[in-house]
This record gives structure tokens, sequence and C-alpha cells, in this order.
């Protein structure tokens, strides 16, 4: 899979978790994947690891969304680390 196709089904699996609002593009905009004339902001995907940042739905608990989402995205990285930052968190 190339890495247009791992950050979008990476994007999909996070936003599919129910303790997710959205993805956030991270201090400054650094978390994102560059694509040929947009970004996809909330997935770095490097050779060496996996980037993601949320925005945490309120009333859940934090560790377990960051678990959540790790453990929905693992099985797409071919073993790199996956490192979860929650940018913000969004009343629901």
């Amino acid at each position: 899979m190339t890495d247009d196709g791992l950050a979008h089904a990476i994007a999909e699996r996070v936003r599919g978790c129910p303790g997710v609002a959205d993805l956030s593009g991270g201090p400054f905009g650094t978390v994102a994947t560059y694509l040929p004339g947009r970004r996809l902001k909330g997935v770095a995907v490097r050779d060496d690891e996996v980037e993601i940042a949320i925005v945490a739905r309120a009333g859940r608990s934090l560790l377990e969304t960051a678990d959540q989402v790790r453990s929905v995205v693992v099985p797409l990285t071919d073993g790199r680390p996956v490192n979860v930052a929650i940018q913000d968190l969004e009343d629901s």
C-alpha cells in the first residue's frame, strides 16, 4: 500500500473510533501526510513511525481513546510504532 493509501486507511479507522471527534493537524499543522496538491491532516506516515493527532470527545477516558486508536491502526503499519497525541477536546 502506498503512503497515500495507507494514510487514508489510517484516517478512516481513526475517525471510526467512538472517542474521536476529528483529526487534528497538531502543533502548527505539522501532523499531516502531504499528497499532490493537498494534505491529509492528523496522520503523518513516516519511514520509522506513524504519528496521529486527534480531537477527543469529552467525557470519555483519554487513555482508553488513545489505546483504541493505536489498536485499530497497528495492523496497518508494518511494525512501525504508532504515536497518538490528543490535541484538543470537544464537547459532544
